[in-house]
């Protein structure tokens, strides 16, 4: 990884996630600029990776190779009003979902720009972060921004930017479908007779071998699921029932409506 400092505006949970790889990886504390206007959230990533957050911009972010954008975007324009004129050289990344290519590029000054989109498994390492550069950006800097996102988990390349919606419906938003289905199950666990603290566990478990299994199979996901399906058995009679109430179509339809919200924030909806 470069060794020219990298900086990080915003340092909440994704920028977390983030440093902590970094320092994992060997990156020394004292070359990470984090500026984080929150005094809590200041003391935990200094406790936590050894850094020096600080709470406005800096003449040391001139110096950076890498700006992790990792702000609300709400925040986004005031917080790079803010940072005009130290921007310009470095590679730009964001992490910001709906904020486009080219608002970062007005706003840096720089046409180095990849966005990103990853999720929150991310913190525990076991994320993937959809990932989207634009022509300027050679194939060391993107190796550079695959090293940068290692740590969190995997991360896949999209040939275009308007694709990133699709990841963020998807992926992006993807885990709470799981937390979701993973509510319902416990639920119905619970109406069955067993107590919350069971079904979690029970549902938890098969969801995370299902997901394994799902990975390390040839298999296609339809293909798995005939599998468990005998025709008359406990799991037709599931699935049957699924169908009868529209699960699918339904989830195709919830992804969807996630992937054209993500279009609205992005034209600033």
């Amino acid at each position: 990884m470069s060794t020219a400092p990298i900086a990080f505006i915003g340092g909440g949970n994704m920028a977390s996630a983030l440093i902590g790889g970094l320092v994992k990886a060997g990156r020394a504390p004292a070359d990470i600029l984090v500026i984080e206007p929150l005094d809590a959230q200041r003391e935990k990533l200094a406790q936590a990776f050894g850094v020096m957050p600080l709470s406005g911009v800096n003449p040391a972010l001139a110096a950076a190779g890498t700006i992790v954008w990792a702000v609300k975007p709400q925040q986004f324009a005031e917080a790079a009003q803010a940072c005009q004129g130290l921007l310009g050289h470095a590679l730009q990344v964001s992490v910001m979902a709906g904020v486009r290519g080219d608002a970062l590029v007005q706003a840096s000054g720089s046409p180095r720009v990849v966005r990103a989109m990853p999720n929150t498994p991310a913190l525990i390492g076991r994320g993937i972060a959809g990932l989207h550069a634009r022509p300027e950006v050679d194939a060391a800097a993107r190796a550079e921004v695959e090293r940068l996102f290692a740590p969190t988990g995997e991360s896949l390349w999209v040939d275009e930017e308007d694709q990133l919606d699709a990841v963020t419906a998807v992926s992006g938003s993807g885990p709470a479908y799981f937390f979701y289905v993973l509510e319902a199950m416990t639920e119905a666990a619970v109406q069955m007779g067993l107590s919350a603290g069971q079904g979690r566990r029970l549902a938890q478990s098969t969801m995370a071998g299902a997901a394994a299994l799902a990975q390390a199979s040839p298999l296609s996901a339809a293909e798995l699921r005939a599998q468990v399906t005998s025709k008359g058995g406990t799991t037709h009679a599931a699935i049957t029932t699924l169908e009868a109430h529209g699960v699918g179509p339904a989830f195709v339809a919830a992804l969807q409506a996630a992937c054209r919200r993500a279009e609205e924030l992005g034209r600033g909806g």
